[in-house]
């Protein structure tokens, strides 16, 4: 009589666990290595890296609106041990800033792309603390609660991290970008 109870509270665990919802962890892992990833990290690698390109083409056009302008003015005036004409390091800086976010972007020559935009950055940040200081940073407010130096070492930092880390698993030419959900087993 005791087995026949067992057997029934048995069955009767088992039909309820079937009924219960189950939750099914999705993991993505890349099949080469074997290790999962956590997809939220890497969906959120992907947006700061496509948005991050986005952001670095706008401020290459930018320079292409006055390249004279900011020859003389930028170049010119705060670089003046660069050999050569200001012009050329303008349009050198403007191209940089154009195709290295593409590259960056696809996964293509991912690494070097960041250099190129991190020595860009690296520039920009040289050419603010010349040109504005640190303006009491980090203890004084200035008017206007704007650095002008924090824009381009934030943009410098994420250029470091795509050079040091690269482009992330979500990108097109990545070799070991073969991707494939599974459930995890508890």
């Amino acid at each position: 009589m005791e087995d026949k109870a067992q057997s029934n509270q048995v069955q009767t665990a088992s039909m309820n666990r079937a009924k219960a919802p189950q939750k099914v962890e999705v993991v993505v892992a890349n099949s080469s290595s074997g290790s999962e990833v956590n997809i939220l990290g890497e969906l959120s690698i992907f947006v700061l890296r496509i948005g991050f390109c986005a952001l670095m083409i706008h401020h290459g056009l930018e320079k292409l609106q006055d390249p004279q302008g900011f020859a003389e003015f930028v170049v010119g005036k705060y670089f003046p041990f660069l050999p050569g004409d200001p012009v050329i390091w303008t349009f050198g800086a403007a191209i940089t800033q154009l195709v290295c976010p593409v590259g960056l972007a696809l996964g293509i020559f991912a690494r070097l792309s960041s250099l190129g935009l991190f020595s860009t950055m690296a520039f920009a940040v040289y050419f603010h603390l010349l040109d504005t200081g640190l303006e009491g940073f980090p203890l004084a407010v200035v008017e206007g609660h704007n650095y002008a130096f924090e824009l381009s070492f934030i943009y410098g930092a994420i250029s470091l991290y795509f050079l040091c880390a690269g482009p992330g698993r979500l990108s097109l030419f990545r070799k070991t970008n073969k991707i494939t959900y599974y459930p995890k087993s508890t």
